[in-house]
């Protein structure tokens, strides 16, 4: 069984950063190597589910023209959503996924610590919404924490396998250590170099 609303709700009970994203240089690290893993410079639209506080949302706002992002506790949507003032571009919805899967395209989605509170039915389930919800040069970055959660149906490892079985699409930048497990997948598998014309 999917981990329910209930748990993330109590986590935020009278904690607006209960990872301390803020605080940890593990945290600051991760996202600065997320972002770094991305090889463009600028999407036209990103979807982050499970948004959280909105500090990873808060870095991927300058990247885009559109950004998507959603969270099942209320809390933490309305954190994300004051940590986003400052860009027009920027939504924060209340979302269960992958019921409340939104319906516009996009051409990135990041997965961030996300997919190891789903069961199995369920993440063959958003993974089916992710791909029919990608442009047609897409891509989808998945980050995800290696040791094992209690309570969580999945580890970073079966995610991140999965994900590389039913995508379909080549893995174009990968980071994994001893802590996370950082992919990017693209339905356009030309390199950065490639890109700008030096390959």
């Amino acid at each position: 069984m999917s981990v329910a609303t209930p748990y993330f709700d109590q986590l935020f009970a009278g904690n607006d950063d209960p990872w301390a994203f803020r605080q940890r240089w593990y945290e600051r690290r991760k996202r600065a190597l997320t972002l770094a893993l991305l090889t463009r410079p600028r999407y036209t639209s990103i979807f982050e589910p499970g948004c959280a506080n909105g500090e990873l949302s808060a870095e991927l706002a300058p990247r885009c023209e559109r950004l998507v992002c959603c969270d099942t506790a209320a809390a933490a949507v309305a954190l994300a959503k004051n940590r986003l003032l400052g860009f027009a571009h920027a939504q924060v919805h209340q979302s269960r996924l992958p019921e409340q899967w939104p319906t516009e395209p996009f051409e990135l989605i990041v997965l961030s610590e996300l997919c190891y509170y789903l069961d199995a039915e369920d993440l063959h389930r958003l993974i089916d919404r992710a791909l029919a919800s990608l442009t047609d040069n897409g891509q989808l970055l998945a980050c995800h924490w290696r040791p094992a959660i209690d309570g969580c149906p999945q580890t970073a490892e079966q995610v991140h396998a999965l994900l590389q079985q039913r995508l379909g699409m080549p893995p174009v930048a990968q980071h994994h250590e001893s802590d996370f497990l950082l992919d990017l997948w693209s339905r356009d598998g030309t390199s950065v170099a490639s890109h700008e014309g030096l390959r």
